[in-house]
Formats: structure tokens, C-alpha cells, sequence
């Protein structure tokens, strides 16, 4: 029996220092990459997934980088630069921005995770330039509008999306 129906392909792209302030702020809880996943790649063949986060070297951090790469996400580290005035560098906006473009030729869905504005102009590229569509998941009230608006769908994060609280 031929199969007609060929599953989707889906390109993931997580920006985990924005979803990881998001929910902390939104929730006081952290992100369920696990329940993420499931329901981003459901009937969908994974063409990429790469989490983007910030390397400050510690082992806590090293075995959640773990967790990610055994979920089944690549995961790009930066390192993390603190400034002589206090402040901190740690943006993977550029990069991001690239690896969706290389990638969504090969893909029929871009998953992002972020709620940072600055993406909107990169979801509209990439839905016109590739015929894509573009699932954003984000903290609601902390998603900015523009980038909502550009999404062909956007999927606010919720108790379905986070980590239970731990009890003491």
C-alpha cells in the first residue's frame, strides 16, 4: 500500500537564555524541553533542532547541555562575557538568524522559541523567501507583538510547556 501522506519536515531553533528569563519571569518555572519536543516534532520528521545558549562553564550547566543533546537538539554554545561596566554579553541573535535561513530551504515547518522582536523580520523573510510556515512559542505576555504577528502560528508557553514546581 503506497503512503500519500509524507510527514512534514521541521527546522527547531531555541533561544534558551530568552525562554529560560521568560518563564522564570512569567512562571517562577522552567521550560519542559521534553514536553517541547513532543509536541513540536508530533508527526513531523526533524530536519535540524539547535538549542542556543550561553556557556559560563559550570557543571550544572553542562549537564542540562546534555539533557538537550540527548532530547535531540545540537547545541551551540557562547561564551559568556562580562563587561568591565558590569554588564553582560551573551546574544545569539546573528546566529540564529543565520541557521534559519540555511536551513528552512530543506525544512516545510521553522519552530522558534523566543519571544525577542528582533526575530520578526527573520520570520517574515522565511515564510516569504523559503514558503515556509513559522510556529513561535513564547511566554504570551512576554513575546512582542511583532514577532506574534509575523508567525504563521503562535504557540503561547504554558503549564502544558513547563516543569512542575518542585516541592520543599
Amino acid at each position: 500500500m503506497e503512503q500519500d501522506a509524507r510527514l512534514e519536515k521541521v527546522a527547531i531553533f531555541v533561544d534558551v537564555q530568552n525562554i529560560y528569563y521568560t518563564t522564570k519571569q512569567a512562571f517562577g518555572l522552567h521550560f519542559d524541553y521534553n514536553a517541547f519536543w513532543a509536541e513540536a516534532t508530533a508527526n513531523r520528521e526533524v530536519v535540524k533542532a539547535i538549542a542556543y545558549a550561553i556557556d559560563r562553564g559550570d557543571e550544572k550547566q553542562r549537564q542540562f547541555q546534555n539533557i538537550l543533546r540527548a532530547i535531540g537538539f545540537d547545541v551551540k554554545l557562547k561564551p559568556f562575557i562580562q563587561r568591565s561596566d558590569g554588564s553582560a554579553k551573551g546574544d545569539w541573535d546573528v546566529g540564529i538568524t543565520l541557521d534559519v535561513m540555511e536551513y528552512a530551504r530543506d525544512a516545510d515547518v521553522i519552530v522558534l522559541v523566543s519571544g525577542d522582536g528582533d526575530f520578526d523580520l527573520l520570520v517574515q523573510r522565511a515564510r516569504q523567501a523559503f514558503d515556509v510556515s513559522v510556529d513561535v512559542y513564547g511566554v504570551a505576555k512576554l513575546t512582542a507583538d511583532a514577532l506574534v504577528k509575523s508567525a504563521s502560528r503562535f504557540v503561547p508557553v504554558d503549564d502544558k510547556l513547563l516543569l512542575p514546581a518542585k516541592r520543599r
